[in-house]
């Protein structure tokens, strides 16, 4: 068995195939209480992909988060093939693990051709180059002297390298005054091969790690104890240009609005050179925990 973060999340998004439109995905037993919400959405959009012929790359995707679900036992994935058009191809997808439907998913294809214009929004600031920045585990072994194993055996499995723009936060005192945003620099660990639908289901996998950080940082540090318990509820996202997510891209996420027990976060995904390449919005659930 592959030791690389990034050949194990390739070999997760590798689903078996145990029917024509049913697919089954690993789920690692982990330390987690549920699985994470990346992982299910990364294996349904492959899932959906491989029912296409391949030539019509995903453009978007509109997910709901129904039940948790269970790390350690399988997920069931089964297709169905609600349209094959010209020009777009739309297929809708139902996550089972163990009889409960967990996720549903409905992704569209759409055949490549030629606009008659473009245009996009700059990235909102000037940030540092990703190369000049700390990585997680360096901020943390810098504020704590050394990880503990706990993170030590995540960071181990960790198949994205994240960068904060803005350095983490560890105390109220750093949040007095923090606008809902924050952007971090992230690329896959290793190669992720040529498959252009393993980069799109990857950096769908890593859309949801840090998107609902812009919720939490005007309430309380991003690093330590945490005050609320989070979960995503909705996922959608866009696909403008196409990327590799073994290259830097950087995520620039905001939250224009908490209440009610919810939380709305969106984030804009550019290149190197500056050019949008993916747009996603996310809702959260947050409860504040008995401590």
């Amino acid at each position: 068995m592959t030791t690389n973060p990034a050949e194990r999340l390739v070999d997760l998004l590798d689903l078996e195939q145990i029917e024509v439109n049913i697919f089954r995905g690993r789920s690692p037993e982990e330390s987690l209480q549920r699985v994470f919400g990346g992982q299910v959405a990364g294996q349904a959009l492959v899932a959906a992909g491989r029912t296409t012929e391949g030539d019509r790359p995903v453009h978007s995707l509109h997910a709901y988060f129904l039940r948790p679900g269970r790390p350690g036992v399988p997920i069931v994935y089964q297709v169905e093939r609600v349209r094959d058009g010209r020009s777009f191809t739309t297929r809708r997808v139902t996550a089972v693990q163990q009889g409960r439907t967990i996720f549903n998913l409905t992704a569209s294809f759409h055949k490549p051709e030629e606009g008659s214009f473009e245009h996009q929004l700059p990235p909102a600031r000037e940030v540092p180059d990703p190369e000049s920045l700390p990585t997680v585990t360096q901020e943390i072994q810098e504020h704590l002297g050394a990880l503990p194993e706990a993170l030590e055996r995540m960071a181990r499995r960790q198949p994205f390298d994240i960068r904060y723009v803005d350095r983490l936060r560890w105390t109220p005192e750093e949040i007095e005054h923090a606008e809902p945003r924050s952007a971090v620099w992230m690329r896959a660990v290793g190669p992720l091969g040529d498959d252009p639908l393993v980069h799109t289901c990857a950096l769908t996998y890593a859309s949801d790690m840090t998107l609902l950080d812009a919720v939490r940082i005007p309430v309380e540090p991003l690093w330590g104890r945490r005050g609320f318990d989070m979960a995503s509820l909705d996922h959608a996202m866009w696909f403008h240009r196409p990327f590799r997510a073994d290259e830097w891209f950087l995520y620039d996420q905001e939250s224009p609005i908490a209440t009610g027990g919810r939380g709305l976060a969106r984030g804009r995904i550019y290149d190197l050179e500056g050019r949008l390449l993916v747009s996603v919005v996310q809702e959260g659930l947050f409860r504040k925990l008995d401590v």
